[in-house]
């Protein structure tokens, strides 16, 4: 008997399990590198999601801070808001009280220290003068009337004060606007 084509040495394995044991190696190491590749894309998606939690949180504190400074900045709106019809009625009795009249010097000087108090908190106010630009933004129309005296679309009269706390309007100033042709 001839062990021409199954020539095997003593102490090895058979050719047929060599080859196996090769297949199986292949096998091992490609299913090993799958494995790497699928692990190496479960650490590349949690970077990612890691980065966006980070980006998210970033832009929450960012968001955060941003209402805290709104907060601050307008934590006394109601409070000055409530205070404006009170301004108009000294004004107003400014306008009206004759200067001789004992109580003008007191409400004059009440008047300049609440509105020295209402500034200090942010509060200016919006009063266009006879002839400046028609703002819609701050300056609300309550009527149209003819004016030589300015140009058409102008403000032609004040009837009220407008104010703006912070850069944001509290109240626009009514006013008279001049015709245009």
């Amino acid at each position: 008997m001839s062990n021409e084509g199954n020539e095997h040495q003593p102490g090895e394995p058979p050719a047929s399990d060599q080859a196996h044991s090769a297949h199986s190696a292949e096998q091992g190491e490609d299913s090993l590198h799958d494995r790497i590749e699928a692990l190496e894309g479960e650490l590349e998606q949690m970077r990612a999601q890691s980065l966006i939690e980070r980006a998210d949180l970033d832009n929450q504190r960012k968001r955060l801070a941003r209402d805290l400074d709104n907060a601050r900045r307008f934590a006394n709106e109601r409070l000055l808001a409530d205070l404006l019809p009170v301004l108009d009625s000294l004004e107003a009795g400014l306008a009206n009280a004759s200067e001789g009249e004992p109580l003008r010097a007191g409400v004059e000087l009440t008047l300049r220290q609440l509105l020295k108090v209402a500034e200090s908190n942010g509060l200016v106010p919006v009063a266009p003068a006879p002839g400046d630009a028609f703002d819609p933004e701050r300056h609300q129309a309550m009527s149209v009337a003819d004016s030589d005296a300015v140009a058409p679309g102008a403000v032609a009269q004040l009837f009220q004060k407008g104010y703006v706390l912070n850069d944001r309007l509290l109240r626009p100033a009514l006013v008279v606007v001049a015709r245009s042709d």
